[in-house]
């Protein structure tokens, strides 16, 4: 009589799924990007991205897509699991909130500047938001770029209160500006007792006078009496950001900025505008770099053995580079080192062209003092 052999059912199922996790485990790796890192080039705009994700220089897949971070995170782990990706976008009106989202969804993104990408005249002629995107894609790929100092999200927040007195201050020159040429237009005359420091400040006498001057048609009156009435609104506004930037001010900025303001010229919204947009000032490695952050760098032309050298580069913060040259006037009159070097320069260049010099020199010694957190002394002179 022959023994009978009986199989373990549970045995059998065990193999099974085993077997089957292992094929679809191999599957997974056979689908997956191991090893392989992904250029991802956005061509950001306010109501969609343009997205080229490439690899080695050859284009996998060129979409449009919502302006959505979390959405495009997705499509990436989804579609191209297991790989390293590498994101790249322009700086501008977005700013560094997608920059940030995607930093912390895994993805390595910097944001670069616009006129650092690399373009071929056939790209200028042929300007698509399609070539944009495959052209950041293939530039981080070859390791063109070099991105941009990313800010937080609360010090980019304190940035926007700066640039909002800023822009405020740019809106009440306007006004200002705009009904001086209203005046001119209807042959108004400006009565003599006025100084130009009390019309450009709009003193209450001189907008006494706006709103009750003799002789015009109502109407023109009362298109002079909106100018007056929208200036001193933004007046108030200002007023307004100005309290919060002194409440921002002597709180979380305080011990920096009391250290800054012991420099001769640097006094309470330079200082703070400094500490706002500068961040941390280690990140700068030496003054030539703080210098050319801020635009204190000329544009050069060298050809052969000739080197020529222009006007201050247009890149960088153009308000940080008036408030630092409006300081360094100050300065030179405080500080007798500073004073002495300006009068030096002063005898081979003119004096507009010295201020810069002065100005690259305030700016080390602002970087000196944020580095080491150490009050700036006047050297005294023998």
């Amino acid at each position: 009589m022959h023994k009978l052999n009986f199989i373990n059912l549970d045995n059998v199922n065990n193999i099974y799924s085993f077997n089957k996790i292992k094929l679809m485990q191999q599957q997974v790796i056979k689908n997956s990007f191991i090893g392989q890192e992904l250029q991802i080039g956005i061509d950001v705009h306010k109501l969609s991205w343009k997205v080229t994700i490439a690899c080695s220089g050859q284009k996998l897949k060129q979409m449009s897509m919502n302006p959505n971070s979390d959405e495009l995170i997705r499509f990436l782990k989804t579609h191209y699991p297991l790989a390293s990706y590498r994101a790249v976008y322009e700086a501008g009106f977005s700013g560094f909130t997608a920059c940030r989202e995607l930093i912390k969804g895994g993805v390595d993104c910097i944001v670069v500047h616009a006129a650092d990408v690399p373009t071929t005249h056939k790209e200028k002629m042929q300007k698509t938001d399609s070539i944009d995107s495959f052209k950041l894609a293939k530039a981080l790929g070859n390791n063109e770029f070099k991105g941009i100092h990313i800010p937080d999200r609360e010090l980019e927040i304190d940035r926007a209160l700066i640039r909002q007195r800023e822009r405020i201050t740019k809106d009440i020159v306007r006004i200002k500006l705009r009904l001086g040429a209203l005046l001119f237009q209807f042959n108004i005359s400006i009565p003599d007792r006025f100084t130009k420091t009390q019309i450009r400040s709009w003193t209450k006498a001189y907008t006494s006078w706006l709103l009750n001057i003799e002789g015009l048609e109502p109407s023109l009156n009362q298109i002079i009496t909106n100018y007056v009435n929208l200036g001193m609104q933004l007046r108030k506004e200002l007023l307004i950001v100005i309290k919060q930037i002194r409440s921002l001010g002597f709180s979380k900025y305080k011990s920096d900025l009391e250290l800054i303001r012991t420099i001769p010229g640097v006094g309470f919204m330079t200082g703070i505008y400094f500490l706002v947009q500068l961040g941390d000032i280690k990140r700068f490695g030496n003054n030539d770099e703080l210098n050319s952050y801020i635009g204190l760098i000329p544009k050069m032309h060298s050809s052969g053995p000739k080197t020529r050298a222009s006007k201050l580069t247009n890149r960088g913060r153009k308000e940080m580079k008036i408030d630092l040259i409006e300081a360094s006037w100050i300065s030179i009159k405080k500080d007798p080192e500073l004073k002495q070097t300006f009068e030096r320069f002063c005898q081979t260049m003119t004096k507009n062209k010295a201020i810069i010099r002065i100005a690259r020199r305030l700016a080390s010694r602002i970087k000196c003092v944020l580095a080491n957190k150490k009050e700036y002394k006047i050297a005294i002179q023998e």
